[in-house]
């Protein structure tokens, strides 16, 4: 390893281990990566990240890298086939991935310029979202296809429920499940990560009655927007606190939490109280847009509603993390042929996304610039770019100065300004090919049109 110190593999470990546990990638003394091999568990770990944040590109292209810098450096060869890396990457432990995700959080978190809303509090969100996966048996069995497809004509889900730091837009933990998991059940085994004293924000799907008082047994306050459905809002009927802005009580409906173990299900109070408040968007060119925002912080003084509004349209940025991991790192349709595969593939994943978060937290605390305003496209690209230079230099001073130019160059190439942003959720993207209705055995096999017609045509004349 020593010999391989100015590669690119290397760069990136130099640059961002500071952020990772070192003594989590130690050798182990049996068992699997215990021999001195090509792919140990230090190397086949820190590939998985250079595959990631290479937008989770193929297994080939990190063998090529491993059999050019082995031979840039040493005189040992490489076997050129993926086997070997494929192999070790299984080995690698959920648990190693799972803890270097927490620490790299913690770490951007540390890094990130602090946040003056509500008191100080921390500020976390909470979100879902939905990953294909390879379509293999296996992976139909544990993550199966929607069920209004034909059987063969899709991919297997896999639905992902997602813990963010508002500080600094990294990713704390995630839980997944099958696409018939409510995102809310996913959300409860989600729940040790929070603490008491934190301020969690969230969607409508979940500003109800069942979240809000699990969360008010833990000591963890909440904002969302009112569930329009279930909860009827007539600010006439609260305790008036402002214009628009009053404490309402909500009982407990009798069939609430069917998710929920029925032990805790039945210890939950009968009523709880709640804020609610309507704030109003406004936009150049537009007409204003209202919400209704539900909330645990009661007390007006404390929390005034402009800076409740202000710590909920943050919620915005952070869901645009989910576009981060599924568009710039390819994490939309993951590529791995089992489920446990799959999970590490989505972690390494998560865990590279971090690491790009504490590159933009560190430029915008030693440049005094709102975290907002890095771009996480351009840092991953800047990163890309400056590690291979930082591996052709030998200099500790010259490779400091190609790190201080990077973090630079990520505070000087700032994204708009663009208050209250909407985008539509919808793609333009259209395909000239059909959708595939039969099993792609059947289809491959099916007869073409103008042989099909030719049969009817004989068999109609005879």
């Amino acid at each position: 390893m020593t010999a391989l110190r100015q590669a690119t593999l290397a760069q990136i470990e130099e640059r961002l281990s500071r952020f990772l546990p070192g003594c989590a990638l130690a050798q182990n003394s049996q068992g699997d990566h215990s021999r001195e091999r090509i792919f140990t568990l230090h190397r086949t770990f820190w590939c998985f990240l250079w595959q990631m944040l290479q937008a989770n590109t193929t297994l080939r292209e990190v063998v090529r890298q491993v059999q050019a810098l082995f031979k840039l450096r040493t005189a040992r060869s490489v076997d050129q086939a993926t086997g070997g890396y494929s192999q070790a990457r299984c080995k690698l432990p959920l648990r190693l991935l799972n803890q270097t995700l927490g620490a790299s959080a913690r770490a951007a978190a540390q890094l990130a310029p602090k946040l003056a809303l509500l008191g100080g509090h921390p500020l976390k969100a909470i979100d879902g979202s939905t990953c294909r996966l390879a379509d293999t048996p296996a992976n139909q069995k544990v993550f199966p296809q929607q069920q209004n497809q034909p059987s063969g004509c899709g991919f297997p889900i896999m639905r992902v429920v997602v813990l963010f730091c508002a500080q600094s837009g990294a990713i704390l933990a995630r839980r997944v499940g099958a696409l018939c998991r409510s995102e809310l059940k996913l959300f409860y085994e989600l729940l040790e990560q929070i603490n008491r004293g934190d301020i969690l924000i969230g969607d409508r799907h979940f500003g109800n009655f069942t979240i809000l008082a699990l969360l008010l047994a833990r000591g963890v306050d909440f904002i969302g927007r009112v569930p329009a459905a279930s909860r009827r809002v007539d600010f006439r009927k609260g305790q008036r606190l402002g214009k628009h802005d009053a404490i309402f009580v909500w009982p407990k409906a009798p069939t609430i939490g069917r998710w929920l173990p029925a032990r805790v299900r039945q210890a939950l109070p009968a009523e709880i109280r709640v804020r609610v408040l309507r704030i109003r968007v406004r936009q150049k060119g537009f007409r204003p847009r209202s919400l209704t925002l539900v909330t645990t912080l009661l007390d007006p003084k404390a929390f005034p509603a402009d800076e409740i509004a202000k710590a909920y349209l943050r919620r915005w940025r952070l869901e645009m993390c989910f576009d981060d991991l599924k568009t710039t790192l390819q994490l939309g349709h993951l590529k791995c042929l089992s489920p446990l595969m799959a999970n590490k593939e989505l972690l390494a994943g998560l865990v590279a996304h971090n690491l790009v978060r504490c590159l933009m937290a560190q430029s915008a605390r030693d440049y005094h610039l709102p975290l907002d305003r890095i771009s996480f496209k351009g840092s991953l690209d800047g990163w890309r770019q400056f590690s291979c230079a930082l591996a052709q230099v030998r200099s500790h001073t010259k490779r400091q100065q190609l790190w201080n130019l990077l973090l630079q160059t990520l505070a000087s190439d700032l994204v708009l300004q663009r208050p209250n942003r909407i985008e539509p959720r919808a793609v333009k993207l259209i395909s000239k090919y059909p959708k595939l209705t039969h099993p792609r055995a059947l289809q491959r096999d099916r007869l073409s049109r103008n042989v099909r017609k030719t049969l009817a045509k004989r068999a109609h004349a005879n």
